[in-house]
């Protein structure tokens, strides 16, 4: 037996220091004290009750002055209720004091007074008082070990717990079904399945009566360690199922990302009419959001709405989340709605989903004014915001958003930069890529951010800084689909088709599979470069060899590698043979091909079919009209500007940008609000002659150059 940790013990009472006879040598009896002492235990006990120690102790004093037959029980009782308040004010010395007049009555084996100490000395994680307490009192019922093992688990000292009903079993001690949960708990959180197996074979060994929380707890223990076959049969074969039974089998399910076998027993639980409750609905919830289903997540949130009160932080987050992924604008407002009248707009998760809901349905003003409502920002503000900007093309006000998180005095983080990357490739900002580049590499932390060197490889091929992108590419110890792809996509947009193939080449040989967008990327490369047969047999291998089934950008790509080599009949099979209905870009996709080999018969074709979809992009108007200008078909040209101003569509002014070293300079066809738009028209046309002098030729009866004719004559 361990040594006695209570050698600086309190020698007695504060409040019993005046008394003479402290201890009494026995317990006197006085019959006429009954009534008077019963009422003292009653006000002792409603002290007690409402942590009033003083008035308690002082109570007890008076208990202790009156003596009847029934004194030894009350003094018992009392001091069990004295302990009892302690441990609830948090009275470490008064307790320790109370403790002491224990030990000099001889009252310290008690098995009334064991419990109450073992829970005194764990509330305040004194568990070498409380084990020695336990071992020494020589008391063979199992309550004081349940008090012991279920103050190590509620601390954390899980692996001690375990330890400690080890030696109870050791001592011949039998446990109860108390006992069995707080050990099963304790497995749980080590992830100790040996140990809970063990457990479960005493269990099933130990006669105690069949108990539905415990085979509750041994399910639990089971999921959690990833036994969840074992947890299913224990679960199948349950005498009887309360609502935590189900709940403990999606919960395992749900840890265990076994999300479709979640969804059936929740299925099934609601077949069975057994009550749900918030932390139910949430996981389900949570789990539609991780594997897709975004409208079944809304659908719940409904049910949640109609079969609950009031909903959760949790259960508001869910329904934005589903919200921002399917673009509901509508019903994201809805739940804003929901969130002011549960309180729940209070909480910054639930700001933070809101600014991103109404970023990804591109209401960037309402994200905006959330935003701005948020007092103290936190990093995931910032970044939510930063986000949707950047989502959007918004690079001005990305990145004032940007300063201004520094200026906050945040340090952008891997979020930050994963956003923020993206934008700088697609509109070829290099001077911020670079920046964030050298960021990354100064500071500490981003190594094994593969998200992010993706974006910086993806970024430099963007920008046309291809042999950067393949130097970096190079340093990098680890890659995956992202990167191959990237630089192979990064080729194709160079005219580098060989390249990117042989990149391709090296991607299978390091046993990265192929996705659907590498398929992309390598199909656009052998577009641009004119590889046909390549192309061809790459297109034949997709599902066959690299298991990606084609889609219908996969198809696109096809009748784009046809179209530019001339092979205009192919494009059209494809188009005719494909399981899908041709796109917008398609058919414009195959005008193009058809006015640059001068396939007009197709081609006119392909325009019909184009305009029976009334697209609302004026571009395909203009390569219509192209086609037939090339092809000196006037009255059709006309029959296509009708077309526009029938539906409505307009065509956009050219709009092109320049980076000048101090921000963005967005600029118009015939823009003449700049302030040094003089010295730039000159310059235009100096450029203009000396490109003719190189022998840069127009296209002659361009529907372009008739446009602006128009327009000037207008």
């Amino acid at each position: 037996m361990p040594s006695s940790p209570f050698s600086s013990l309190p020698n007695t009472l504060y409040f019993l220091s005046q008394i003479q006879k402290c201890i009494p040598k026995k317990w006197k009896q006085n019959p006429s004290n009954k009534p008077m002492i019963g009422s003292l235990f009653v006000s002792l006990k409603n002290f007690a009750s409402q942590g009033q120690l003083k008035q308690a102790f002082k109570t007890f004093n008076s208990i202790q002055n009156c003596e009847s037959n029934d004194s030894f029980h009350v003094i018992v009782v009392s001091l069990s209720r004295l302990l009892m308040c302690c441990s609830d004010v948090k009275a470490l010395v008064h307790g320790r004091q109370v403790h002491s007049y224990i030990v000099v009555s001889g009252l310290e084996k008690h098995s009334i007074l064991v419990p109450k100490l073992v829970t005194f000395y764990s509330g305040f994680d004194m568990f070498e008082n409380a084990s020695y307490i336990v071992c020494s009192s020589g008391i063979r019922e199992a309550s004081p070990w349940n008090m012991l093992i279920s103050g190590y688990v509620r601390s954390g000292f899980c692996g001690e717990a375990i330890s400690m009903y080890r030696v109870m079993v050791e001592r011949g001690i039998r446990a109860d079904n108390f006992t069995y949960p707080s050990v099963l708990k304790a497995c749980s959180e080590e992830l100790d399945v040996v140990s809970g197996r063990e457990v479960h074979r005493d269990i099933e060994g130990s006669g105690v009566e069949w108990n539905l929380y415990v085979y509750n707890a041994l399910i639990y223990m089971y999921g959690k360690c990833g036994e969840v076959d074992v947890a299913r049969k224990l679960f199948d074969g349950l005498r009887e199922r309360d609502a935590v039974s189900w709940n403990t089998m999606i919960s395992c399910y749900a840890s265990g990302g076994m999300w479709k076998e979640a969804f059936e027993v929740f299925d099934c639980m609601q077949e069975e009419d057994i009550e749900l409750n918030m932390i139910t609905w949430n996981t389900i919830a949570g789990g539609c959001l991780k594997t897709g289903r975004y409208d079944r997540a809304l659908e719940l949130f409904c049910e949640m709405r109609k079969c609950l009160v009031h909903l959760d932080p949790v259960a508001v987050i869910n329904g934005l989340g589903a919200c921002s992924h399917i673009g509901s604008l509508k019903l994201g407002k809805e739940i804003h709605g929901v969130a002011v009248r549960s309180y729940s707009f209070e909480y910054d998760k639930v700001r933070n989903s809101l600014i991103t809901m109404y970023s990804r349905c591109q209401d960037l003003r309402l994200a905006t004014v959330i935003f701005n409502l948020v007092q103290v920002k936190s990093m995931i503000t910032w970044n939510s915001i930063i986000s949707g900007y950047s989502q959007w093309d918004q690079t001005e006000e990305a990145f004032f958003l940007f300063r201004e998180m520094i200026l906050s005095g945040f340090e952008p983080n891997n979020v930050t930069i994963a956003s923020l990357l993206p934008l700088c490739a697609r509109v070829a900002n290099l001077q911020h890529g670079r920046e964030f580049h050298c960021y990354m590499i100064k500071c500490e932390g981003f190594e094994d951010y593969l998200l992010l060197w993706n974006a910086l490889v993806d970024m430099y091929a963007r920008s046309g800084k291809i042999s950067l992108a393949k130097s970096l590419f190079d340093l990098l110890s680890k890659k995956d689909e992202v990167t191959y792809t990237s630089l192979i996509a990064g080729y194709g947009m160079q005219g580098e088709g060989k390249a990117a193939l042989k990149l391709f080449k090296e991607m299978i040989a390091s046993h990265i599979r192929p996705d659907h967008v590498t398929m992309i990327a390598v199909l656009s490369a052998c577009s641009h470069s004119g590889l046909v047969t390549e192309g061809q047999i790459l297109f034949e291998k997709m599902s066959r060899v690299y298991g990606v089934t084609p889609r219908l950008e996969h198809f696109a790509c096809m009748v784009d590698l046809y179209g530019r080599a001339g092979l205009i009949q192919n494009a059209v099979e494809i188009l005719r043979g494909m399981q899908y209905k041709p796109t917008e870009a398609m058919w414009a996709t195959l005008i193009g091909s058809c006015r640059k080999h001068g396939s007009t018969e197709v081609g006119e074709w392909a325009a019909k079919k184009l305009l029976e979809m009334k697209p609302q992009n004026s571009g395909y108007y203009v390569l219509i009209a192209n086609m037939y200008a090339a092809a000196g078909c006037w009255n059709e040209l006309a029959k296509v500007r009708t077309s526009m101003r029938d539906w409505g569509v307009k065509k956009d002014p050219g709009c092109a940008w320049i980076d000048a070293g101090a921000g963005i300079s967005p600029f118009m066809v015939g823009d003449t609000s700049k302030t040094q738009s003089e010295e730039i028209y000159p310059l235009l046309r100096g450029l203009l002659k000396h490109m003719k002098e190189a022998g840069y030729v127009a296209c002659e009866n361009s529907y372009m150059e008739y446009e602006v004719i128009e327009e000037q004559t207008k």
